[in-house]
């Protein structure tokens, strides 16, 4: 169901309803995984060691930062910058599932090409993530600032967070971190939809009487195995676009330990290899591998399970 079928016209969706499903699997996977997301981001962020051993170290652990956060910040830190998430989550799943849809039909009747192939899904799905990360850009900023800030908070409201930074930074201040957005996007997103393309067909293939009868687990399967993959392949570029986000904001991150200033992507990576090793490349990979788990394996669920209700909901009423 996800991209287009040649071979299933009888249960293809409209592109309104592509959107809707790309939506809200977008806002229920945001609700149940935003957490993880901000203890990743604390985790990209801190320039100390993920050790015990670094007593300098604000967090060395999911469970230690869990429970710091909700000894210091109280359990609604959790959910820091979670409308900015949200706005995020909805209108990115709704122009990424679209804009796959519209790119895999164009594929097939513009050229030669199978439209479920693993490359032709590669290409597609990194596309569409492009264009819903120029979409959604300046909302990713503002989740990210949010989600970084300690207490007391620096920006209270999006709104005073939007004129504050727009005074203080620029316009171009909701698009830091850009470059290596796009750069890790595609890959990312690439793998993404060819790998849970690949992995359904190998579910099926290995077990084809569980793969009809347990589609909604199959889905939440390959889905969480694309997730995994994807982002582990990806991961550094992540890491750089968190730490460009928070450039300029170093007054919100002193109670965290060290700040940095960067001048750019490879100012970024030369310094993260020169004071914190090839591992630090890799800050804040186990709750971003349990996050990726999660959001992937929830995204293509909820899209595959709406997509799904909707067509059953339009035969009813046939």
């Amino acid at each position: 169901m996800v991209g287009y079928d040649p071979s299933a016209d009888g249960r293809n969706v409209t592109k309104f309803e592509v959107a809707v499903a790309g939506s809200v699997s977008g806002l229920v996977t945001r609700v149940l995984i935003s957490p993880l997301d901000v203890i990743k981001i604390r985790f990209q962020l801190q320039i100390e060691r993920l050790s015990r051993s670094d007593p300098n170290a604000k967090y060395h652990g999911i469970l230690q930062a869990a429970r710091q956060i909700l000894q210091e910040e109280g359990p609604a830190a959790f959910w820091k910058g979670h409308i900015p998430a949200q706005l995020l989550s909805i209108s990115y799943g709704a122009v990424q599932f679209l804009s796959f849809e519209f790119l895999t039909e164009l594929v097939h009747r513009g050229s030669a090409y199978n439209a479920q192939e693993f490359s032709v899904h590669f290409v597609c799905g990194g596309l569409s993530a492009c264009m819903a990360t120029l979409a959604v850009h300046p909302v990713d900023v503002l989740r990210t600032r949010f989600a970084a800030q300690g207490e007391p908070r620096v920006y209270k409201t999006l709104r005073e967070a939007v004129m504050t930074m727009y005074r203080t930074e620029g316009p171009w201040v909701f698009y830091k971190g850009l470059n290596p957005t796009l750069i890790a996007i595609f890959p990312y997103a690439g793998f993404q939809f060819s790998c849970y393309n690949s992995l359904k067909h190998a579910f099926e293939w290995a077990m084809p009487t569980q793969g009809k009868k347990n589609e909604n687990l199959k889905n939440l399967l390959c889905g969480s195995g694309a997730g995994v993959i994807s982002k582990t392949l990806t991961y550094p570029l992540d890491l750089f676009k968190k730490r460009l986000q928070v450039g300029g904001f170093e007054q919100a991150r002193a109670a965290f330990g060290q700040v940095r200033s960067y001048r750019g992507l490879r100012d970024c990576a030369k310094q993260v290899l020169r004071e914190e090793g090839a591992q630090g490349f890799f800050k804040g990979l186990s709750p971003s591998l349990l996050k990726a788990a999660l959001s992937t394996g929830f995204m293509f669920f909820w899209y595959e399970f709406f997509c799904n209700l909707f067509h059953c909901m339009k035969k009813a009423g046939s």
